[in-house]
């Protein structure tokens, strides 16, 4: 998984770095051949989920239908590069990678369920942060550098409340002392 997320963050990098020169340059029969292909792509994908069984078939769907709708907003993003656009791409991949995650989770039960779905949660609530902070920094610099520092702080509350909930859910696999010791740690840490 690891390396799936590294590869996936190479291609992210270098769409983001050729985002500029693409669209500048991309008519609109390249934008429709390059979405025709994506569609494809998903269709293929979709068929080569079709030889797996139970969850790792769900998982290989999810995971497909997510590259097709992150692929789509990319290439909007690239077609039309408003910060709108880059804004949706980052929420589309957030979104696509917790679907992947939550049925990832479903191979698992108990505590351990619990607590991959609310980090499953935790991670796509940092990324829609970082997505909508990035999107309101990038108008605040336009505005005033005031706006932006509030945008950061509230990603940054976002994603501790998410983390918070995770080291809470953690606790519940504790008993007794050790479960309010572990309760109070994580509301010492977050500041709850």
């Amino acid at each position: 998984m690891r390396t799936r997320t590294i590869d996936v963050i190479a291609i992210a990098l270098g769409l983001a770095f050729s985002t500029a020169g693409m669209a500048q340059n991309m008519s609109k029969s390249e934008y429709d051949a390059a979405k025709d292909r994506i569609e494809n792509d998903y269709e293929a994908a979709k068929e080569a989920c079709d030889a797996l069984s139970g969850n790792k078939k769900d998982i290989c769907r999810a995971d497909a239908k997510g590259k097709e709708k992150v692929d789509k907003a990319e290439l909007e993003a690239a077609y039309k590069p408003t910060r709108e656009n880059r804004h949706d791409a980052r929420v589309a991949r957030a979104e696509a990678d917790y679907e992947v995650a939550k049925e990832r989770c479903d191979d698992m039960s108990g505590n351990a369920k619990d607590v991959c779905m609310k980090e499953a949660k935790a991670a796509e609530t940092a990324a829609k942060a970082d997505a909508k902070a990035q999107m309101e920094s990038g108008e605040a610099r336009g505005e005033a550098g005031e706006q932006s520092s509030e945008a950061r702080k509230d990603a940054a509350e976002d994603k501790r409340d998410a983390e918070y909930k995770v080291a809470r859910e953690k606790c519940d696999a504790l008993a007794g002392d050790a479960k309010d010791a572990c309760q109070e740690r994580a509301k010492a840490q977050y500041g709850k």
